[in-house]
């Protein structure tokens, strides 16, 4: 657990103004880092939770940062497990938007205060070099399909490399099925796997990171 938590706003970071931190760093450190998204009312103990630490483990172990909305559920999970294995963990809060929540939680060791929820989105994007999309509802579904717009504007204006994004289950599957059907999303853009482990290695591969131990294994 993170015994120090580092807290800024949005406004106070640095660069602020031109776009923040350097796209990909995650936050002080300068870690490459990736943003993972998932429920908030993941419970500790379950089957999801388990999955989620695991995730937030085996990015730590590999030289990531992560980064979450540092709040309770998948978000707590993905970051005990980074912390855990010695992660740097960013959390970007909204505070205005989640008055009834307690703050971030207690593996945040970098807490950015986003003061909407367009900001606080955008924030996460873009401090990763990639994100995973776990289980979750509308605000996963939000998160996911913003990174997925933001592959496609890259790759359709040639503004860069595309950033790597994940999605772990069927009910993504079944909802990126249902955008490329019926608005013409374009495929590709995210890539689809039923397992976590599998959304973690495919993640590492993409980012060019090699290791000689997974967690997963």
């Amino acid at each position: 657990m993170a015994s120090v938590r580092h807290r800024v706003s949005c406004s106070d970071r640095p660069g602020a103004h031109h776009g923040g931190y350097r796209r990909g760093a995650g936050g002080m450190t300068g870690l490459e880092a990736v943003a993972v998204f998932g429920s908030s009312k993941t419970a500790p103990g379950s089957a999801p939770w388990s999955a989620a630490e695991k995730v937030g483990r085996s990015l730590a172990e590999a030289g990531l940062a992560v980064i979450t909305g540092g709040y309770s559920g998948t978000m707590e999970a993905v970051s005990r497990g980074a912390s855990e294995a010695g992660g740097h963990v960013i959390g970007v809060t909204a505070p205005a938007v989640f008055p009834h929540r307690s703050g971030a939680n207690p593996y945040v060791a970098e807490e950015i205060q986003a003061p909407d929820l367009a900001e606080r989105i955008g924030t996460m994007l873009r401090l990763a070099a990639g994100a995973v999309a776990l289980p979750g509802s509308i605000g996963t579904a939000t998160e996911l399909l913003l990174a997925w717009n933001i592959n496609f504007i890259r790759r359709r204006n040639h503004l860069g490399g595309p950033l790597p994004t994940v999605a772990v289950g069927s009910a993504w599957r079944e909802v990126v099925a249902a955008l490329i059907e019926s608005v013409g999303a374009e495929p590709g853009d995210v890539h689809l796997v039923n397992k976590e482990e599998v959304a973690v290695t495919w993640l590492l591969d993409q980012l060019d990171i090699h290791r000689t131990k997974t967690s997963f294994l």
